[in-house]
């Protein structure tokens, strides 16, 4: 037995059968890795060009006080992040708790009451429900402030449905949302060519209308971004992709200058806007995140597109397929049932660095409307680019697998899942 099968077995418990099937699986999965080399690549090159044009020095990794009046590592931060997104200007900061509250400062930032809001892929995020209107009773929500919100579904075939949105949209609609990632629905993640299409089609309707993408899950897994296709304003979390697994805590909000003015008035205050907030020093772990970051979303990938490929092996519905375009780093798996939902978690949780000895269960997290079970064993704290899964606990019962900051994890994640439920049987 070579080696590595033997360290999988005895040390992992996979079964030797299992592994053989990997075997057949790796081989077969090898040219959509190479696809994904390649991207990684050309966007290993974009960012280090964007360092070093933008003149990134070490004395941007020094520590600040107070109000963080010239921070010379957090604006330089936000200049490379604006140079990468190829927009005028940014936001990124490790106050921002994660990537729901980056997009809600951006929304926040940009609507007024009286103003339409039309969501053109489906119901955002859970979390985001509650900001909306859609559940609670916040008595800041958009529904209690007048700003209108309307929302387009993905078609049964689970596709972009642009002859709802060429009817939902019109001169009223102030922003239309566009969510790239799958969420908790059972999809394809929407790529860059798609976004394309829809930001034309609207700013047919009204070049006005600000176009927002949720861009959680998404960066670095194409040769472009949504804010290089037309997109005036987009958001996302460092704890994921552009974190490359270094940075922390925190945020980021690109695009228009206007904007970006607009939203960190909301952030601190108006008038203060971008001026002060501190980096707790943390700008050096961001900056080197960001620069790992196309290496590390790769082989995350690679390890999404092998455990999709492993459980459509093994007789279950996955989306996407291993052959299919991909524009975010979540596998989705349809289990049919609760126990294999617990099962497959459990084995992710066995296989993590941290807490691998930790039994997930589903609860009642704060922000979402079932219970929701979430393995999670990694060096920060609800890192989605670390090797995790998490699913709501409803039928059809789907689980969300992401991350991995290396091959080798992602794939001993998905075998430990794969032979946890073969174990129920």
């Amino acid at each position: 037995m070579p080696y590595e099968d033997n360290i999988l077995t005895t040390l992992f418990g996979i079964s030797p059968k299992l592994i053989e099937r990997t075997k057949v699986i790796e081989e077969d999965i090898k040219e959509v890795f190479t696809e994904y080399e390649e991207i990684k690549a050309y966007n290993q090159y974009k960012v280090l060009k964007a360092m070093q044009e933008c003149r990134l020095s070490d004395q941007h990794f020094q520590w600040t006080t107070g109000y963080g009046y010239n921070d010379l590592g957090r604006d330089k931060l936000e200049e490379i992040y604006a140079k990468v997104f190829s927009t005028e200007d940014a936001i990124v900061r490790p106050i921002i708790v994660n990537g729901t509250h980056a997009l809600t400062l951006a929304l926040s930032g940009v609507l007024s009451p009286g103003d339409e809001m039309v969501s053109v892929t489906g119901k955002p995020y859970d979390t985001l429900d509650e900001l909306i209107g859609l559940r609670g009773d916040y008595h800041l929500s958009f529904s209690k402030l007048g700003i209108s919100y309307k929302q387009v579904d993905f078609t049964p075939e689970g596709e972009v449905d642009f002859k709802a949105i060429e009817r939902s949209v019109n001169e009223k609609t102030k922003l239309v949302y566009i969510q790239r990632s799958t969420g908790y629905s059972f999809r394809r993640a929407v790529d860059i060519e798609t976004l394309e299409e829809i930001i034309s089609l609207v700013k047919g309707i009204n070049p006005n209308i600000i176009c927002m993408i949720d861009n959680c899950y998404g960066e670095f897994l194409e040769k472009k971004e949504p804010t290089e296709v037309g997109a005036d304003l987009m958001a996302g979390s460092l704890i994921k992709n552009p974190g490359g697994g270094l940075a922390l805590a925190g945020g980021y909000i690109v695009g228009r200058k206007d904007l970006i003015e607009a939203i960190s008035y909301r952030m601190t205050s108006p008038g203060i806007g971008k001026e002060c907030g501190l980096t707790f020093g943390q700008s050096r772990t961001m900056f080197q995140g960001l620069f790992l970051a196309p290496h590390v979303v790769c082989e995350a990938m690679k390890g999404a597109v092998f455990c999709g490929r492993l459980f459509d092996d093994a007789g279950y519905t996955v989306r996407p397929t291993a052959q299919d375009r991909r524009s975010d780093i979540i596998q989705s798996v349809e289990l049919g049932d609760p126990e294999k939902v617990l099962a497959f978690c459990r084995g992710v949780q066995a296989a993590a660095p941290v807490d691998s000895y930790v039994t997930p269960e589903a609860w009642d997290m704060p922000g979402y409307e079932n219970p929701v079970v979430m393995a999670a064993g990694a060096f920060v704290q609800g890192s989605s680019i670390e090797l995790s899964a998490d699913a709501p606990i409803r039928p059809p019962y789907i689980v969300y697998f992401q991350g991995g900051l290396t091959y080798e994890h992602s794939k001993l994640g998905a075998l430990k899942a794969l032979q946890n439920i073969i174990d129920l049987k």
